[in-house]
């Protein structure tokens, strides 16, 4: 697959959140030595993350998820960090931030002295569904901050997947497990035209949302060719 590493500028796409007016968020495409290079902003992902595995509705994982452990998972492909830019600190060269605007900037100037927490509207990698002859189908795994859902991030970070994916040099995407108890990312690829492929009956073992012990859920999988070729 093609992929490129961008060290000091992030190649990112503006994009105008629908349920915040006067939001953009700045999508970008990182390595996991710029990650580094932000203070604190690995150990976020990885808290966020944790939590996320925690819940135990939407991730297959299960127990400790430690940093070392999220690195190897997330950072085993390309990874999309979503930087909420609220007052165009983004634009650069005279740029202005309009809809699907493609920019260059730094984490850091749209940040702007913001804490993380503040910042980071959602993540996600891109990788490999399958090795060798198969590996044109790319699978995805998504975060939205808890504390952030409900502002249509998911959404922008899902269309910035099908901008991403096939300039990455994928062809088609594949979702293993999308959990039938997740309506709201059924929703969204239903939404965004991706077919479901199949079911499999009890996928996964996850945690109730009463928190009412455990409970098997049933999965679906997703495709969408990106784009004839």
């Amino acid at each position: 697959m093609i992929s490129s590493e961008i060290d000091t500028l992030s190649t990112s796409s503006a994009i105008h959140s629908s349920q915040a007016p006067n939001t953009y968020v700045t999508i970008h495409h990182v390595t996991a030595h710029l990650v580094a290079q932000n203070h604190g902003l690995l150990e976020y992902l990885h808290a966020v993350f944790a939590q996320v595995v925690d819940e135990g509705m939407t991730y297959p994982q299960e127990g400790d998820m430690t940093e070392d452990a999220f690195k190897a998972y997330f950072f085993g492909g390309d990874v999309f960090v979503a930087i909420i830019d609220q007052d165009g600190s983004g634009k650069t060269h005279g740029q202005e931030i309009a809809e699907g605007k493609v920019i260059e900037t730094t984490i850091h100037a749209v940040v702007n002295g913001r804490s993380w927490d503040e910042s980071v509207a959602g993540f996600y990698y891109v990788k490999p569904n399958y090795p060798g002859r198969s590996s044109h189908n790319c699978n995805a795994g998504f975060v939205v901050p808890p504390h952030q859902r409900g502002r249509n991030f998911g959404t922008i970070l899902a269309k910035s997947y099908l901008y991403y994916g096939p300039r990455l040099g994928y062809e088609a995407s594949v979702f293993n497990l999308v959990y039938v108890n997740n309506t709201a990312s059924i929703r969204l690829w239903d939404r965004l035209g991706f077919t479901k492929a199949g079911v499999i009956p009890r996928a996964g073992r996850l945690k109730r949302p009463d928190d009412q012990g455990e409970h098997f859920v049933d999965a679906y999988v997703y495709y969408k060719r990106f784009a004839d070729k």
